[in-house]
């Protein structure tokens, strides 16, 4: 009993990993197939063979991605479908390129990019006129700021040149009042020592 067990437990697992080895095969055939697509019609029926007289396997969607096994017949293309499904269906219905739902999904998604780069280059214009009002209200304290210093500058100068004015002017006067007194001094001491010189000679 133990030992049927087990040969059905190994044959599980060999019929898993059967299983897995050929979904890998075909998912690695399926990624190696040409790509097409099917055309805009609203969907189109899946055939088991190359004609409608073989039995319909489902139907596919127009727009829908698919991958081109490259055989024609009987105006059939056989392709395979994105559930990796081999099917047949009409010739006119496959095409190379992207059908009009693909080319409007990627103008949508251009659409989206160029929006975000579009609100980034706003955020960025925005950000770089609050930095340019930021420099322009520094320019203008800076430029306060340089204007006081003058008028501090200019006061400071002109209280200077008033000091220098004074002191001169002290100066002046100061030598004019020294000048008179020497000359008084002049003018008072001769007569002084010569009036005691008279006096001394009356005495005599």
């Amino acid at each position: 009993m133990k030992r049927i067990k087990c040969l059905l437990a190994c044959t599980m697992l060999l019929v898993n990993f059967t299983s897995f080895a050929q979904e890998s095969d075909a998912q690695s055939d399926y990624d190696n197939l040409p790509a097409g697509y099917i055309s805009d019609d609203l969907f189109i029926y899946m055939h088991a063979g190359p004609g409608n007289n073989y039995r319909i396997l489902g139907s596919i969607n127009a727009g829908d991605e698919i991958k081109l096994t490259e055989k024609q017949e009987n105006g059939y293309t056989q392709i395979v479908d994105s559930k990796n499904r081999t099917t047949w269906v009409e010739s006119k219905y496959v095409s190379s390129k992207p059908g009009l739902r693909v080319a409007i999904a990627e103008l949508n998604a251009k659409l989206a990019d160029n929006e975000d780069v579009n609100l980034q280059t706003t955020n960025d214009l925005s950000k770089a006129n609050r930095e340019i009002l930021e420099l322009a209200e520094k320019n203008e304290q800076l430029n306060q700021k340089i204007t006081d210093l003058t008028k501090q500058l200019s006061q400071t100068q002109s209280q200077l040149s008033t000091q220098d004015m004074a002191i001169k002017k002290e100066y002046f006067f100061n030598g004019a009042i020294v000048l008179v007194i020497g000359l008084l001094l002049g003018l008072i001491l001769p007569r002084i020592a010569a009036r005691k010189r008279s006096s001394m000679d009356n005495w005599r």
